[in-house]
């Protein structure tokens, strides 16, 4: 917000001595931009793009995304708003997420070339179910359902400060599953599971639920036996009381949850960034038949919550030893809560906690668990990228 906007001049000190490390421990450095590269009206102290190209001198890839109409006269505009020592910076183009014949756009992409005097370095065709992770909250609003006939139907709730929204992703690529990301009350009618992801600011998304009456529907939900997980922000909420004695998440010192769990959490200045190993130690409910099973994922948070049935238990955090509890379970085992982020991930707990829901059902799942592969989807999207690029010229900018 505003505040963030007036402290970039402060930020900026400390962005430049972190590029100057890591270019001292690394031989290539990509630095990706953030939105648009001439954004006029955020130019002044912009600490995410340009600036930072100038700062480094180094060569940039203008990317325009045809998928979204007007590609041509996006990448001519951004060139014609740079300043000169910007423009200067820039190597070539590329034209990303093309849905079509790539020789039918050739006549433009010569045209480009001659105009800008820049060669254009490829045309990246679409890759559809690319498999990682959006770039921004904002890709949520157009997913489309994959399948209203899914046996198992996920509603994740889209809190307005969302953050760490892949965190389904692996649920949503089970064929089996229909996830929609839903923000009213209406929205969570016929799910076999409610989720209340992350957030990046937690009190302020527990009033959005309250004004649109959300929390209490999510109440009833539970009450007629709902299966209901939250993670982080979500988890927190999902408690009896949220405390913030020092102002870290707002200026509102204490707010009730939804009291779904018997927790309590104060936010703590310090945030807690950390990979982890852990294990699920609930074996009641919607976790039955978790009991002792090997988790692998990463915490990120501001809060400590004390709960008097944990769901997990903390092995190994940040490559270090430790016997910590983590997350909560409620009595009746329907809504459970964790600060592991990537749960979902894990292939034998989210098949164990599909096939939980289909006992709940009344149905069988037959489905094995199916692998699920960040780095795969990551290895298939840098395959696709890297047969579109001229690399003899990306390897030219980078020899520079």
């Amino acid at each position: 917000g505003s505040d963030f906007i007036s402290r970039k001049r402060a930020f900026w000190p400390v962005v430049t001595r972190s590029l100057d490390r890591l270019r001292e421990q690394y031989d290539i450095v990509v630095i990706e931009g953030a939105g648009s590269p001439a954004e006029i009206n955020l130019r002044a102290g912009d600490i995410a793009n340009m600036n930072v190209a100038c700062y480094a001198d180094s060569p940039v890839l203008l990317v325009g995304d045809i998928d979204r109409g007007g590609v041509f006269a996006h990448l001519v505009g951004t060139l014609q708003l740079l300043q000169a020592e910007e423009r200067a910076l820039v190597a070539a183009t590329i034209i990303n997420k093309f849905r079509g014949t790539v020789s039918l756009l050739q006549p433009g992409v010569e045209w480009l070339a001659d105009y800008a005097g820049l060669p254009v370095a490829g045309v990246i065709p679409w890759l559809p179910n690319v498999g990682i992770a959006d770039e921004d909250a904002v890709a949520l609003d157009s997913r489309i359902s994959p399948d209203e006939r899914a046996a198992f139907d996920i509603a994740v709730i889209h809190l307005p400060h969302i953050s760490n929204f892949d965190d389904t992703d692996a649920l949503a690529a089970e064929p089996d599953v229909n996830l929609r990301f839903v923000s009213s009350a209406a929205g969570i009618t016929g799910a076999d599971l409610v989720i209340l992801p992350g957030t990046k600011a937690t009190m302020a998304d527990l009033e959005w639920l309250r004004r649109g009456g959300i929390d209490t529907a999510i109440h009833r939900y539970a009450a007629a036996g709902g299966a209901v997980a939250g993670i982080c922000g979500g988890f927190q909420m999902l408690g009896n009381r949220l405390l913030d004695p020092e102002g870290v998440e707002s200026s509102r010192h204490n707010a009730l949850g939804l009291g779904l769990l018997p927790t309590e959490t104060t936010f703590m200045p310090e945030k807690a960034t950390h990979r982890v190993i852990a294990v699920a130690t609930s074996d009641r409910g919607i976790l039955a038949g978790l009991a002792c099973a090997e988790l692998v994922g990463y915490e990120v948070h501001m809060g400590h919550t004390v709960a008097e049935t944990p769901a997990f238990s903390i092995r190994t955090r940040s490559g270090r030893s430790c016997e910590e509890a983590d997350g909560a379970v409620n009595a009746d085992g329907n809504v459970f809560g964790t600060y592991i982020h990537g749960l979902f991930d894990n292939d034998g707990f989210r098949a164990a906690l599909l096939a939980g829901l289909a006992s709940r059902k009344g149905i069988s799942r037959t489905n094995a668990a199916t692998r699920w592969s960040r780095e795969q989807a990551y290895d298939r999207l840098a395959a696709h990228v890297r047969a579109a690029l001229n690399m003899d010229l990306v390897h030219r900018l980078l020899e520079r």
